[in-house]
């Protein structure tokens, strides 16, 4: 079909189906709503879509591409037709419910793409905020190993919450410790804002610190302190998990107090390994329980 564009109606908004550049038999498609390219479907079609801008975004196969964990592409280009972002990953996903939302806070809409980078391994997916205004550039990414959710305060701001698992080794995937960290974006930064929430956070109403209640009764941490093997993963999942979160609230003597509360033969260990998990963004507290 060469150079020719095959002109589509796609959830209500007009698609351009780019085809030349575009690898077979690779192909994106419309799923749940939004714009994809999925490595592990082939019957799906590339898809752009023109903004009102002027600008164009696609999503499909990337053209020869050396490393199978990149096997599709998402790509912003302006009126001119030059490319000014791209991402590159096992699934890209354009997130329509996302774009056109102001992350920024300057009155108009960024694009979003959701990545990939795990060869299909669920892990590894982010969020990709790219802002046209005043000139093409990524405002920022946010990993999406737990859930991530965006919401808008009173007074319109975007507020975006993070939810970051703890330490690995002390329960399974369906129980690994869990802590939320809340972001907003200011100056064209992604800046952490959790102790603005923790009020929220860790208070009765809030389906994790009830959950923990739940589970760390006085009576279960008593016996806690005085076994000699591991905690069952249920409790070791609340504790790690309320110590990660005092932690992402700068809460940290009350995080430390939780870490104590840990079995005494294992609790040096735990304390290395959770101080390496958060010594990135907390290195003093890390210090501490590293002994350094």
């Amino acid at each position: 079909m060469g150079n020719s564009l095959v002109v589509a109606a796609v959830h209500g908004w007009c698609a351009f189906l780019v085809l030349q550049g575009f690898a077979q038999p690779l192909y994106a498609e419309v799923s749940d709503g939004r714009v994809s390219c999925l490595a592990s479907r082939d019957d799906n079609r590339p898809h752009a879509k023109r903004l009102p801008n002027g600008y164009e975004t696609s999503v499909g196969p990337s053209v020869a591409a050396a490393d199978p964990s990149e096997r599709c592409t998402g790509a912003i280009r302006d009126p001119s037709g030059n490319a000014v972002f791209r991402t590159d990953g096992f699934n890209v996903i354009l997130d329509e419910e996302l774009t056109g939302q102001d992350f920024d806070g300057d009155g108009k809409g960024e694009v979003v793409f959701r990545t990939d980078t795990g060869g299909g391994q669920h892990c590894c997916w982010s969020y990709n905020v790219v802002t046209l205004f005043p000139k093409p550039r990524k405002l920022f990414d946010i990993d999406a190993a737990g859930m991530v959710r965006f919401e808008k305060d009173k007074d319109g701001k975007m507020v975006i919450w993070q939810r970051v698992p703890g330490p690995d080794g002390y329960a399974d995937m369906a129980d690994r410790p869990f802590a939320e960290r809340v972001f907003r974006v200011r100056e064209s930064k992604l800046v952490d804002c959790t102790p603005e929430f923790c009020p929220r956070i860790l208070a009765p109403g809030n389906a994790d610190y009830d959950e923990q209640m739940r589970v760390l009764t006085p009576n279960r941490l008593k016996r806690l302190r005085n076994e000699r093997g591991m905690p069952d993963q249920e409790t070791a999942s609340a504790l790690l998990s309320r110590a990660l979160q005092n932690t992402f609230c700068r809460r940290y003597d009350d995080a430390l107090t939780m870490l104590n509360q840990w079995p005494e033969a294992s609790r040096r260990r735990v304390k290395s390994d959770f101080g390496q998990s958060v010594r990135e963004d907390h290195p003093s507290f890390a210090a501490r329980l590293l002994g350094k």
